[in-house]
Formats: C-alpha cells, structure tokens, sequence
C-alpha cells in the first residue's frame, strides 16, 4: 500500500498491542490503535482495509461503509452470501466503492489466460478442471482457518475461493454447483477434502477437486480449460508458465507475480478513487463467488 504512488498506510490496527507496536515500527505508521472503531473514525483515514478474519469482516466493513469510508476487504468477502449481500447493501447506502481481495483479477498471468480466452485461442470453452492437492502441515493445528466460526469451512474456504473467483472472471457466471465435502484425516472439525461439479452461464461444464491433508504424494495445483479448439493449463498457486495447446502446437508464457502479490489490484483501487480507472474486484462479484462455495460447501450452523 505504502510503496505505491498516490497511497501511503497511515494507520494500522491490532489486538494485541506488542505485535502492534512491531509492525508499526517496521512498516513506519505513525498511527495505531487496539480498537477498531478508532481507526475507522480517524479523520486521515481515507480507506479501510479490513484484514480480520472472515467472521468478522461484515461487522467491520458495514462500520467502516457507514463512516463515508470505501473499504478493501479481506478474502472469502465473509461467512456466507447472505452477509455478503448486507455489506454490499451498506455500500450502497452509503454511496461508496466496497472492494474485495481476489487479487487475481489483476495480475498479469492471469490477465493473460483471459487474453487467450477472450482471443478464441481454444475456441469455445467447454469443460474446467480443477485440482489442489497439499500435505497437512504442522501449522495447521494452529489456524484460525480451522476454526469454523472464524473462518467457514476450513482451507477450502481460505484457498479455493481464489480459484472459484478467477473461474468467475475468466468464463463468466457459475451458474449453479454441488459438492461433497469430508474429513477424512481427522486432524480436525472442518472438511479436509472436497469435490464439487460446476454449470457456468455461458453453457460449459466443470469439476474441481480439493484435498488438504493428503501427505505422502506430491503438491498438485491446476487448472485445465477445454475449449473445441485446444485447452489452456495454468495454475492457481504455483504461477508456473501458463500453457496453450491449440492448432498443433504447444507454447507456454512465464509470467512472474510482483513484488506484492496484491499489488496490482490495491493499484486498480487507487486508480479508482482517483478517478483514472476501475477495480475488477467488487462486493458484487466476490458475493458471487461466496455464492458459488456456499451451493458446494456450506458452513454448518453458520449458512
């Protein structure tokens, strides 16, 4: 935020004031607060972003909203749709921008995936696969993102909304989905493994598959779009070089993320307040995507 023109963080806000003080200290803000609300009502306060937790992100976007503030919040945009829709309401109220974190949007390798779709590099789009695989780690125990009140539906909720997003952007609406989740590892209460079947709007297929304890077998992380001409193979996490097979050969493009992995989005917004552009990542597309996890994987207790 601070390294791009036209922004600069001015104040931060944490609960627990010693780690406060050493990423005021770090980052060079001059303002901190223990308490959110003080943040939200200072006056040098232009924007807020809202860093917490999913189970608190409506709580403190729709404060901020109703301050006059725009805010940039965090990914999935909240516990379920129905939250997601409240704080696009206060947006709307309010009359100012609510921007979500799919930062994806924006950066330049994916950018280039939607180029070679919007080109007809494969033609018609047709079928979506989708697979992350990942070890259980000894972290993980630790995770707030494992907690079901405080973060949904554990890593499925943390990670594949990138993904889901990203599809949401690339092909258009996913109209309608189903899924199964499980756990199978049982290192705890949330679902460790699932599966889940999409329809998109435009009329074309997918399937995704998510495991997150699955040690003893290699990461595995892509993307496969089939379309009547070719296919595109690009990945979610790993930025390995995006692949296009189309019309007898094969070519790949390495495109590298930035220094800051939000970079490019949190420029989108600047440029928006500015008035010399506009953020592709809103609370009316991010809703969609919690839409879409929540017809493949709803929280219990919580939806």
């Amino acid at each position: 935020m601070y390294k791009l023109e036209h922004s600069s963080l001015v104040a931060v806000m944490r609960n627990d004031p010693g780690k406060l003080a050493r990423f005021a200290r770090e980052h060079g803000v001059s303002r901190t607060y223990t308490d959110a609300r003080q943040l939200i009502r200072d006056p040098e306060v232009d924007i807020v972003y809202v860093a917490t937790p999913p189970g608190s992100h409506r709580e403190y976007a729709v404060e901020a909203l109703a301050a006059g503030k725009p805010v940039y919040v965090e990914k999935p945009m909240a516990m379920n749709y129905r939250e997601c829709m409240d704080m696009v309401a206060a947006a709307r109220k309010a009359g100012r921008p609510l921007f979500v974190a799919y930062y994806r949007r924006a950066l330049p390798y994916f950018l280039k995936v939607k180029q070679l779709l919007d080109d007809g590099a494969i033609g018609r789009a047709l079928t979506v696969d989708v697979k992350y695989i990942r070890a259980q780690s000894d972290a993980d125990n630790q995770s707030w993102r494992l907690e079901r009140k405080t973060g949904g539906e554990g890593y499925f909720y943390d990670l594949a909304p990138h993904t889901l997003d990203m599809l949401d952007f690339l092909l258009g609406e996913i109209s309608d989905a189903k899924g199964y989740g499980a756990n199978l590892a049982g290192f705890y209460e949330v679902a460790d493994t699932v599966a889940a079947v999409m329809r998109f709007r435009s009329g074309a297929v997918g399937s995704g598959i998510w495991a997150f304890a699955a040690s003893g077998q290699p990461q595995e992380d892509y993307v496969v779009i089939t379309g009547d001409r070719g296919y595109i193979k690009f990945n979610t996490f790993a930025f390995d070089p995006v692949v296009l097979c189309a019309g007898g050969r094969i070519q790949r493009f390495i495109l590298k993320p930035p220094e800051h992995i939000q970079q490019c989005l949190i420029a989108s917004i600047v440029a928006e307040l500015r008035g010399e552009g506009r953020c592709p990542s809103t609370g009316i597309s991010a809703a969609q995507t919690s839409r879409v996890m929540e017809m493949i994987l709803p929280v219990p207790g919580i939806i």
